[in-house]
């Protein structure tokens, strides 16, 4: 791992702990970055912390959020994707990040976004983050839309990628 993406990761692990938050799982593998997971139970805490706190109690389709924070990498970009099992909610927390969306596999336009952004994106939309000039930080909270079999990392249809996954 380069020593800026291990001093990025470091440095946002301890703003994390410093706001209070439990770090559930971290992944500071991924070839575009990577994310934290925080502890189901702290949703409302971080919806507060940033998302305005919108409340979590009328985003909860099936029962979970899981909420993260999303690192993407400067000139990287994660796979033109979509869900089965879940809608997204991102809000731009430090950087400036693009996002590509689309109902279709056609790519959209590229949008910009900065801190404070928020970008909601439907069950089965299309959608691509990616890292533009320098690292970004995005907070993601998942709604559920199946409660009998809530979405995680195996729910994601790759339409293309970079990295052959």
């Amino acid at each position: 791992m380069s020593t800026e993406k291990k001093e990025i990761f470091d440095r946002v692990e301890r703003m994390l702990q410093t706001q209070g938050f439990t770090i559930a799982a971290k992944d500071d593998t991924r070839p575009w970055g990577g994310f934290f997971v925080i502890d189901e139970t702290q949703a409302q805490d971080f919806a507060n912390q940033y998302f305005d706190g919108i409340d979590v109690d009328n985003l909860r389709i099936g029962g979970k959020l899981s909420p993260k924070i999303l690192i993407v990498a400067p000139e990287t970009r994660l796979s033109w994707q979509y869900h089965h099992r879940r809608a997204e909610i991102w809000q731009v927390v430090e950087g400036t990040v693009g996002i590509k969306r689309s109902n279709t596999d056609e790519e959209g336009e590229l949008g910009e976004y900065g801190p404070k952004d928020q970008v909601k994106l439907q069950q089965g939309e299309r959608h691509r983050l990616i890292g533009l000039a320098g690292w970004g930080i995005v907070a993601e909270i998942w709604q559920h839309t199946d409660a009998s079999n809530p979405s995680d990392e195996d729910d994601i249809v790759r339409v293309q990628d970079d990295f052959g996954r």
